[in-house]
């Protein structure tokens, strides 16, 4: 099928929600290290997800039915249990954020609404072929609070080191106070079996994947023995927010069966490539996704990092590229035009490993093995150039709707595309 004047598929896919479960499921399997890094698989997610901030779970369930026609697999969504801190202790920039001081692991009324509405918008998500990510906070309680106060822990469950001093230093990442926050003690098993009621509980409401926060504030081995364990009895989609700039820091906590916030990639997005100094050429070898596309989560920005200047540029990489992209509903809403065409092309188009088939300052073309070519252009004017692909004597159009001409690939398989200035193009065959 082809696009629809909003350039998007208008059809619904009931096999949506396998997505996750795919990912899931991979996951158990390569726990321990079965996947080797470098391994060059292709990506599993045929879609995306949409990331909320600060909703209410009613205002997020009647968005519900727009999103699924947008065409994601999966909405992430703030963590439900009861927490410190309400909008009104928040700037005009809704700072601190909510729900990441946990008071009450097994009370989910929170700041966004009442356990039962928590549980219409997993149904409303799941009528309309979408996936729910619950955000579990596991590294640490709310701050100020007297341990007295927590129902289920008591001075004895905590961590007593004082602030992280160092964050070059994993001993005091791990086993230290993050801003304050008192430090859970994992090693405990009585942590540990807490901690499991709180998954246990998201599960019975019918979540569909668990996105741990602040996981490298947590050892390698709680993952792998335990949290990710949890999460696969459940048949539940496992990504860990690793913010580290390393692709081997975040190997590690991969390595342990689940997926990871590709903050690598996102740092060489920011800070090298997708601005008005930037070079293209960055992108080569940028991410984890490059290293492991199955456990990469790729992001343009969230609620701790900004966007890169060219957002919506970076937002056509991560939509064509291999990974699983997540979208970030407050920077980029669901409805942009832009970002459902390139949610079509994913869908329709964009599988397959991923070829590098040109990098340069201003431009960067890749192949998605005979299926699709992408084109960013990052200078002021349109750029031209010969790149080799996957076909012969074949006409490619273009189905991100920004060049009406159509190219021709000669016998040896090369051809010349034109990309508009700070834009991109995305051709397959006509």
């Amino acid at each position: 099928m082809s696009p629809d004047d909003n350039g998007r598929g208008t059809e619904y896919n009931p096999d949506r929600r396998t997505v996750l479960k795919g990912i899931g499921a991979t996951g158990a399997a390569v726990a321990g290290g079965a996947f080797a890094t470098g391994s060059g698989a292709a990506a599993i997610g045929d879609s995306a997800v949409l990331q909320f901030y600060h909703t209410d779970w009613s205002d997020i369930k009647n968005q519900i039915g727009d999103i699924a026609n947008a065409g994601f697999d999966a909405v992430q969504v703030p963590p439900a249990q009861k927490s410190k801190l309400t909008r009104a202790d928040q700037d005009n920039d809704h700072h601190p954020p909510l729900g990441y001081q946990p008071i009450n692991h097994k009370s989910f009324d929170s700041v966004f609404g009442a356990e039962w509405e928590y549980s219409q918008m997993i149904d409303a998500a799941h009528n309309n072929g979408l996936d729910i990510i619950a955000d579990a906070v596991i590294n640490h309680m709310a701050a100020g609070v007297n341990f007295d106060q927590f129902p289920y822990f008591s001075y004895n469950d905590f961590h007593h080191n004082g602030g992280i001093d160092d964050y070059s230093d994993d001993w005091q990442v791990e086993n230290c106070d993050l801003s304050g926050l008192p430090d859970l003690k994992q090693e405990s098993s009585y942590v540990r079996g807490q901690l499991q009621d709180y998954v246990d509980k998201y599960a019975s409401l019918g979540v569909d994947g668990i996105r741990w926060d602040a996981a490298k504030h947590v050892p390698e081995w709680f993952f792998s023995d335990y949290a990710n364990q949890w999460a696969n009895q459940h048949g539940l989609y496992s990504v860990g927010e690793v913010l580290q700039g390393s692709k081997s820091y975040c190997d590690g906590y991969a390595q342990t069966g689940m997926s990871v916030t590709d903050y690598p990639l996102y740092y060489t997005m920011k800070e090298d490539a997708f601005h008005q100094n930037g070079d293209l050429s960055a992108l080569d070898g940028g991410g984890y996704v490059d290293w492991n596309s199955y456990r990469a989560m790729t992001f343009v920005s969230n609620h701790d990092s900004d966007p890169p200047q060219y957002q919506k540029m970076a937002y056509a990489y991560i939509l064509t590229q291999e990974g699983y992209p997540r979208v970030y509903q407050k920077d980029m809403p669901y409805w942009d035009s832009d970002i459902q065409n390139l949610l079509w092309i994913r869908r329709n188009l964009a599988g397959g490993s991923s070829i590098q088939r040109h990098a340069s300052k201003d431009l960067y073309v890749f192949e998605r093995d005979g299926n699709l070519l992408v084109g960013l252009n990052r200078s002021g004017s349109w750029q031209g150039k010969w790149v080799k692909t996957s076909w012969t004597n074949t006409e490619l159009s273009d189905y991100a709707g920004n060049n009406g001409d159509n190219f021709t690939t000669d016998g040896n398989g090369w051809v010349q595309i034109w990309i508009p200035p700070q834009g991109w193009v995305c051709y397959a065959p006509a």
